[in-house]
């Protein structure tokens, strides 16, 4: 994983380009990001940043009035903070009132484990699916962050956009929705999302697998799925909570018998707060964690040429 590639500070890159070309769009903080954003701000575009201080739920509240009003409001803060803590905001201020805005949240599961339990962010996507009706974009790549953006703003439709602090060292995501596929192989099907597919691709190497990347995880690509399948065994492996996308699977092939797992971190609260690294390696989601998951749910054994790639990643909490 590349830690050259930042996201969130593309993000805050980009958005000043975006006030400028459109006057619809607003973009609504609650103190996070403030300071990243503000040298980037021009006087012509300043009165659309919206700073409401710590108060997530009127920040939600404050992109419902704008969307009302006909604006296109971008919301940005962490997972927990931009899902959970305004989720009734979410629901009827947005959902309810048949307003759209993008949600872009910064910092994924635990990219800022030195937060603890208050800033970990994974159970976001799996709140969402309670509402429906949510584009929801998890990219890999920092270029993915841009053509989701920018097709976001083409709509008024309500988008969530997941940004992470880790990526793949290049992009995989397609802007039309489709899932990619990487690998093609005849015993059974993996699909990779977001920032997930170059640990993924390393732990599948050497195995009888097709590999999906999916950028964009809702609406899901069931098509592809069933497009490319083969034996009807298949592991998605996200970056948020484990089994999170499990239903979809199971919808996409409700005529097909077949077996799923679901990777990702899992439940619980963890109060050794280490590295991200550390957390990877706690929840099965380093290169590892991922080979031995595969082997015990495909009954496959691991490639001899994989054993250098398992031992250069870090250990993890115990």
């Amino acid at each position: 994983m590349s830690a050259t590639l930042d996201q969130r500070e593309h993000f805050y890159r980009l958005v000043p380009e975006l006030l400028t070309q459109d006057e619809r769009i607003a973009l609504v903080l609650a103190e996070i990001g403030v300071g990243y954003v503000e040298p980037h701000l021009t006087p012509d575009i300043r009165s659309r940043v919206i700073n409401v201080g710590i108060r997530e739920q009127a920040m939600i509240g404050v992109a419902g009035g704008l969307a009302l009003a006909g604006m296109r409001p971008i919301v940005h803060t962490f997972p927990p903070f931009l899902i959970e803590r305004p989720f009734e905001q979410v629901k009827l201020d947005l959902g309810h009132q048949g307003v759209g805005a993008i949600l872009v949240s910064s910092g994924g599961s635990y990219g800022w484990p030195q937060g603890g339990e208050t800033h970990f962010g994974q159970r976001d996507v799996a709140l969402l699916d309670t509402l429906g009706g949510w584009t929801v974009h998890v990219p890999g790549h920092v270029a993915e962050v841009e053509w989701m953006l920018r097709s976001a703003t083409a709509t008024d439709d309500r988008v969530y956009i997941r940004l992470d602090g880790v990526s793949n060292e290049r992009e995989y995501g397609r802007s039309d929705g489709r899932f990619t596929v990487l690998q093609q192989g005849n015993s059974g099907t993996v699909i990779s999302v977001g920032p997930m597919t170059d640990r993924v691709l390393a732990a599948a190497g050497g195995r009888d697998l097709t590999v999906l990347h999916a950028s964009t995880i809702r609406p899901f690509d069931g098509r592809t799925l069933r497009a490319t399948l083969s034996e009807p065994d298949v592991m998605i492996v996200e970056p948020y909570l484990a089994g999170t996308s499990v239903l979809q699977i199971d919808r996409a092939l409700a005529d097909v018998r077949h077996r799923v797992s679901g990777i990702g971190v899992e439940q619980g609260e963890r109060r050794k707060y280490g590295t991200v690294a550390q957390h990877d390696r706690a929840n099965g989601l380093d290169v590892e964690g991922l080979s031995s998951s595969m082997a015990e749910f495909f009954g496959q054994s691991v490639s001899a040429a994989l054993v250098p790639a398992l031992g250069n990643f870090e250990r993890g909490l115990e």
